[in-house]
């Protein structure tokens, strides 16, 4: 399965300039989930982190890895037509490379363990062959009325 921007905001509540997901090209509920978010110059954070050698700062990474990781969850659990708000419960990151302008940056999630309203996730980005980014992310869901 894949998933379009439109579908990716049915989903998740982010709008520009924090919507960090482009689109789904790969989505096996349970399995795995591989999503893209194609990296501009035109980034707003790029005006100040760092104006002389621009690099997409780590935070905004991990939150990709934590989007791709909500749609990944909302499709293992079977949420479809479901308001969800997701909570952070733990990040575990190590970064390896930096991520610049013109990067196509590829985030692939797996589950560590679903539970009904939590989980936690594996996820890799990666430029290229390039590991760039790894971590484990914990989170929990409240649906919404």
């Amino acid at each position: 399965m894949q998933l379009d921007i439109q579908q990716i905001k049915k989903i998740i509540p982010h709008r520009f300039p924090f919507l960090l997901i482009d689109r789904v090209i790969e989505l096996n509920p349970n399995e795995k989930l591989v999503a893209i978010k194609n990296v501009s110059i035109n980034e707003h954070f790029f005006v100040g982190h760092f104006p002389a050698e621009k690099i997409m700062p780590g935070v905004l990474i991990v939150e990709a890895m934590a989007q791709a990781g909500c749609i990944y969850f909302y499709y293992s659990k079977g949420m479809q037509g479901k308001s969800l708000t997701y909570y952070l419960a733990k990040v575990t990151a190590k970064f390896h490379a930096p991520v610049v302008p013109g990067d196509q940056l590829r985030i692939e999630v797996s589950s560590i363990k679903l539970l009904p309203k939590a989980g936690f996730l594996k996820i890799i980005a990666y430029v290229g062959e390039k590991m760039v980014t790894e971590a484990e992310i914990g989170f929990g869901i409240k649906e919404n009325a």
